[in-house]
């Protein structure tokens, strides 16, 4: 791991456009070697848009895996680039929104594309933050990701194993909480919710933080530009009514936004993640071996959705 940290300090020396191609190049060898992940990323295309054809999805496929190579290999940007290039690489719309940080306990909430990281640095250049974050197996790596991310204001980093307790403090604090919630971690404070019209486990934590601390939420989304011109990062308008009564209707409300979200750069989100893992009782294991192994679920559309369960008791 010294070793690829080592490759990711020299390559963070070129211009972004070599960077770029030469990310995509081994994104490109990845989704052929890589095959779990590739027939996960298929498998979960065609749940999710299953009007594309079998071709459509696999070049969708490929140039995901481009795309998230391509990432990894610019955090090295991210993490030791001066900070005026990372000004002129980072194009923020409208801008941080620092009256909101100001205004009271608020939560940014971040969909896992794979620029995810951008919009991190985008807050830490202009002010501090709260985050969780899971520990590296690589006591190397986490380090290198800790001091990336905490390089310009400080920014309290806390364990999940810790719990949401930590992160309520320092909201209550003044710290904004850049919440990253649209990943199956298991029914544990979480809802069967639809995702592109599936039942996906998805953690209700945003509106139970939001209901208990006050606080607003603001949608946060870090995208390509095109031309290897650098990155996006788009600060969405503060939820108006949320999280309401029914925090299932706002969890609801989340997964719509990331759906939509998604239709801007569709090959940006994370669709390695297993994001179907935990299925409704008595429903069939989408990742099984069976389609895990030839990859016929990933060449066919997928079926059409079993009906949602009722919401469990909160």
């Amino acid at each position: 791991m010294r070793l690829l940290l080592a490759i990711m300090w020299l390559l963070h020396w070129l211009p972004l456009p070599i960077l770029g191609r030469l990310g995509e190049v081994i994104g490109s060898l990845l989704f052929v070697v890589m095959a779990p992940r590739r027939k996960v990323t298929l498998i979960n295309l065609a749940l999710c848009m299953p009007a594309l054809s079998p071709d459509q999805r696999r070049r969708l496929a490929r140039r995901h895996f481009q795309v998230y190579a391509r990432s990894i290999l610019e955090r090295g940007i991210l993490w030791w680039a001066s900070e005026r290039r990372l000004r002129r690489l980072i194009t923020v719309e409208p801008g941080v929104p620092l009256d909101q940080f100001a205004a009271g306990p608020l939560i940014l909430l971040c969909p896992h594309f794979v620029c995810l990281d951008v919009a991190g640095v985008a807050i830490a250049l202009e002010a501090s933050a709260c985050s969780m974050y899971t520990q590296q197996q690589s006591g190397a790596f986490d380090t290198a990701l800790r001091r990336g991310r905490e390089r310009f204001h400080p920014v309290k980093l806390f364990s999940r194993a810790a719990g949401i307790k930590p992160v309520i403090r320092a909201m209550r604090e003044g710290l904004p909480f850049f919440m990253l919630p649209d990943m199956d971690f298991g029914m544990k404070d979480a809802a069967f919710v639809p995702f592109f019209g599936i039942p996906a486990a998805t953690l209700t934590a945003p509106a139970r933080i939001a209901a208990t601390t006050g606080a607003g939420l603001i949608p946060v989304v870090a995208t390509y530009l095109p031309h290897y011109r650098g990155w996006r990062v788009r600060f969405h308008p503060r939820w108006e009514d949320y999280p309401g009564p029914d925090v299932v209707a706002a969890t609801r409300r989340m997964n719509a936004f990331i759906e939509e979200a998604i239709g801007t750069a569709p090959a940006e989100y994370l669709w390695t993640h297993k994001r179907f893992k935990t299925r409704p009782p008595g429903m069939p294991d989408f990742y099984g071996r069976d389609r895990l192994g030839a990859g016929a679920a990933t060449e066919t559309a997928a079926a059409p959705p079993p009906p949602l369960p009722p919401p469990p008791p909160l």
